[in-house]
């Protein structure tokens, strides 16, 4: 089948879909149609806000479908109305119910940001950064009912540098996705493309980001530390306690090895030029741009200067009253 001739719905939600649904129309493919998450409540006034997709999808002219549960017998029955051929997903962030995995000819593909079977779920760019990978990938894969768990079809890899966060790798596996899903198309409607069924004793999960995934535990090692604040960045940011308030912390140098703390975890070993040290479970975290509560995120040598957080300060747990508690 030509590429012009066949119904492609895209299904996407957030930036790192964009690349991907801007590649398959600049290619000559014919989506006829974007199903992407509803408009959500964003920032301190709460304004309705489109998605990433939705934007780039009402640019480019195509209907959009916001339907809150994809798997709603109306929601299905206006997808069906589109003829599709293939569906294309990438992160749009709903299971797809088994009346639309059957709909397409040629199936459902996913645009998935790891190399699985590692990394099935939500959060796989996140959670391979805060456990300190330092390989990850797109796997092209057809869709089953399961979470991430169908047949393979391609695999790219991309390496995560020391200093890669969330953010710059989501940017470029964003591109390198929407390369690779253009190389394994013409595959999937000439009928050639590989599947390859997914070692499910190789298999690792990474759900969706919680409040507990952003708190930080001082007596973890200090590159642990700066792990989890790389797959924390740029949003949603790690935090602490002090003084029985949240502290976020946005940003911190790469940690020394073999540097000492000399005290407990979470204590504060000095502020300065060079950031806000803490003690962590096996040498010194050094933070470089902090957010008290109440107030916006700034340098912490600019913190430093106003005097409220002073060496041997505690770091860590919220007065008991709130032990347990979600603050935010």
């Amino acid at each position: 089948m030509r590429k012009d001739q066949a119904n492609i719905v895209f299904m996407g939600t957030p930036d790192f879909a964009v690349p991907s649904l801007r590649a398959l129309i600049d290619a000559g493919y014919a989506v006829k149609a974007v199903v992407t998450q509803p408009d959500r409540p964003v920032g301190r006034k709460k304004t309705l806000t489109p998605t990433p997709v939705k934007k780039e999808a009402l640019r480019l002219g195509l209907p959009v479908l916001q339907p809150q549960k994809l798997r709603a017998p109306e929601a299905v029955a206006e997808l069906a109305a589109f003829e599709p051929d293939l569906i294309v997903t990438a992160a749009y962030g709903q299971i797809l119910p088994k009346s639309v995995l059957a709909m397409p000819t040629f199936g459902c593909i996913n645009v998935h940001g790891s190399l699985l079977p590692k990394y099935r779920g939500g959060a796989p760019i996140q959670r391979a950064i805060m456990n300190g990978e330092k390989i990850t990938g797109v796997t092209i894969m057809y869709m089953a009912e399961g979470l991430d768990t169908g047949d393979m079809i391609t695999k790219a890899e991309l390496a995560i540098g020391p200093d890669d966060d969330a953010g710059t790798v989501f940017e470029r596996l964003s591109v390198v996705g929407a390369e690779l899903l253009m190389d394994t198309l013409p595959s999937i409607f000439d009928g050639t493309a590989a599947r390859t069924p997914q070692d499910e004793t190789e298999a690792t999960y990474s759900p969706n980001l919680s409040r507990d995934d952003e708190r930080i535990d001082w007596t973890r090692p200090a590159s642990a530390i700066y792990d989890q604040l790389r797959g924390l960045s740029p949003r949603p940011g790690a935090f602490t306690y002090w003084n029985g308030d949240v502290f976020k912390i946005w940003k911190a140098a790469r940690p020394e090895a073999g540097r000492k703390a000399g005290a407990a975890p979470g204590t504060v070993l000095g502020l300065g030029a060079d950031g806000l040290a803490v003690a962590t479970g096996d040498g010194v975290f050094v933070a470089t741009e902090v957010q008290p509560a109440g107030k916006k995120a700034l340098p912490a040598a600019e913190f430093a200067k106003s005097g409220q957080m002073k060496k041997g300060d505690a770091l860590g747990e919220p007065p008991a009253a709130t032990q347990g508690e979600a603050a935010r």
